[in-house]
């Protein structure tokens, strides 16, 4: 038996951005480029799937719009099912409590996440996130600026920018 799997893509400044919810939760989500690999890790945790365009799956297109329209804080109501190990998922909440507008480093994360060491691991779960704006990864800067961003750098400052209420190019 397949999976059932709503899906949708939203058009944004920064590109077209794809959402796959189960059971009322995000499950995936990313600039549009990533849907074969987010489906792909999708279909290693459940099994087959069945995706099916949806409207609004788990309220997250409406989320996005109304984020896109200067309304920040609206994809932290957002419910996720992330899959990932314990650790992945404590970096995972770590980044939902990063309010929007800041940005904190690696190292940050790591000790907020009380693994003040793992400064790579955390860079990895950041990289492994799952659910890309709604746990807002874009949000981790290395200590000397941008880093690597699944979406790409340009999107990843677009967001930050967007975030900053600063008129994005």
């Amino acid at each position: 038996m397949k999976t059932p799997l709503e899906t949708a893509t939203v058009e944004t400044p920064a590109g077209p951005f794809w959402f796959a919810a189960k059971d009322g939760a995000l499950v995936a989500a990313g600039f549009a480029d990533s849907a074969p690999r987010l489906l792909a890790r999708l279909e290693a945790r459940f099994g087959p799937l069945a995706p099916h365009e949806a409207g609004d799956p788990a309220g997250a297109v409406s989320a996005l719009r109304r984020f896109l329209g200067g309304e920040l804080a609206a994809l932290e109501s957002v419910a996720v099912d992330v899959a990932g190990t314990p650790f992945q998922r404590d970096v995972w909440t770590a980044l939902r409590g990063i309010p929007a507008g800041s940005t904190i480093t690696y190292a940050e994360l790591a000790r907020r996440v009380g693994r003040p060491r793992a400064v790579r691991a955390v860079g990895a779960a950041n990289g492994a996130n799952p659910v890309s704006i709604v746990v807002p990864c874009h949000r981790v800067v290395g200590k000397d600026g941008l880093r690597g961003y699944a979406g790409g750098v340009p999107r990843k400052e677009w967001l930050l920018l967007h975030e900053k209420g600063t008129p994005p190019v």
